[in-house]
C-alpha cells in the first residue's frame, strides 16, 4: 500500500475535533477528544507486532492528527496489557531484502513521529521489544506501566536496530548502557527503564492512560505556539549548543510577536486562566 492510498480513507472521514477523527484503520485505532489524539496498536492477537499495514496506518493517523486544528498532543499505546508493541512482524521481516531495509520502512515512520510538530507520549503497557522500542524512543515522553519491558533483542535475529536506537537510545541513557542493552538484547523491567531514564515515569497498569492523558492535557493547557517552539528548539540543541543557542532565540522572535505571548501574560497578570488562540 503506497502512502498517497494510505491516506486517503483519512482525509475522507469528519466530525469530532478536527478534519478526520474517524478513519477507517484496520490495524490501529484513532481517538480525538479534547484536544488530545490517542493512537491505539490494535494487533493483540499478534501482541500489536509491526506490519507493513501498521506502518501505513500510522502515517495516515499522523497525517489526520496534524491537520486537526484543535490536537495538541498525541498519545501512543497498544491494545491490551501484553504489548505495547512487541517489534516488527517477523513473518515480514524474514523475507525483507537488502532493497527493503534501504527504504527504511519503519526508520522513516519514526523520524516522522520524532519529528511530529506536537508532542508525543508513548503509554507503553507490556513489552515494547525491537521495533516497539524503538517506537517508544521516536516519541517525545514515555510513560509505563508497572508490567512494562523494553529490549532490543534484533542481535537475536541475526539483524540489528535499524529504526532509531543506535542513535536514540544512547542520547536518552548513555553510551555505555545502550551498548549494552544492544550487544546483549537484554530485557529490562520498568523500573531499571526508568532508573536509567528510558522512561519518565512508572504507574500502575490501570492509570497509565490516565496518568498519560493527564500529562497531555497538561502540555494541551499551555501555549499551542510556545510548546511547538519548544519542541522545534529541543530537536535543534541535539544538534549542538550552537545550534540550540541559535533556534532559542529565532523561536523566542517569533513567540514575543504572537498574540498568544500577549494573552499569557495578562493572564498572568490579571490572575486569571490565559486562553490561548495559537497565534
Amino acid at each position: 500500500m503506497s502512502r498517497a492510498r494510505a491516506r486517503r480513507p483519512a482525509r475522507e472521514a469528519r466530525g469530532g475535533d478536527g478534519p478526520a477523527s474517524a478513519p477507517r484503520f484496520r490495524s490501529i485505532r484513532l481517538e480525538s477528544r479534547d484536544g488530545i489524539s490517542l493512537v491505539t496498536l490494535c494487533r493483540p492477537g499478534a501482541r500489536n507486532t509491526i506490519n507493513l499495514e501498521v506502518v501505513n496506518e500510522l502515517r495516515a493517523a499522523l497525517d489526520v492528527a496534524a491537520r486537526a486544528s484543535a490536537t495538541r498532543a498525541l498519545i501512543l499505546t497498544g491494545a491490551g496489557t501484553a504489548a505495547f508493541a512487541s517489534g516488527a512482524d517477523i513473518r515480514e521481516l524474514r523475507d525483507r531484502r537488502a532493497a527493503d531495509a534501504l527504504r527504511g520502512i519503519n526508520s522513516s515512520l519514526f523520524l516522522e513521529i520524532e519529528r511530529f510538530p506536537l508532542p508525543t507520549i508513548a503509554a507503553v503497557n507490556g513489552y515494547a521489544l525491537g521495533g516497539g522500542c524503538e517506537l517508544a524512543l521516536a516519541c517525545d515522553l514515555r510513560i509505563a506501566s508497572e508490567s512494562a519491558r523494553f529490549g532490543q533483542p534484533e542481535v537475536g535475529l541475526g539483524i540489528i536496530p535499524a529504526a532509531g536506537a543506535a542513535y536514540r537510545l544512547p542520547r536518552l541513557i548513555g553510551a555505555g548502557r545502550a551498548q549494552e542493552l544492544i550487544l546483549t538484547g537484554r530485557i529490562i523491567d520498568a523500573e531499571e527503564a526508568l532508573r536509567i531514564g528510558l522512561v519518565n515515569r512508572v504507574v500502575p497498569g490501570d492509570r497509565l492512560l490516565e496518568e498519560a492523558r493527564a500529562t497531555a492535557a497538561l502540555i494541551a493547557r499551555k501555549g499551542p505556539l510556545a510548546v511547538r517552539a519548544a519542541k522545534l528548539a529541543l530537536q535543534a540543541a541535539l544538534y549542538g549548543p550552537e545550534a540550540g543557542h541559535a533556534a532559542e532565540r529565532l523561536a523566542q522572535a517569533i513567540l514575543f510577536e504572537s498574540a498568544d505571548k500577549r494573552e499569557g501574560m495578562a493572564a498572568f497578570l490579571q490572575g486569571r486562566r490565559p486562553r490561548f488562540k495559537g497565534r
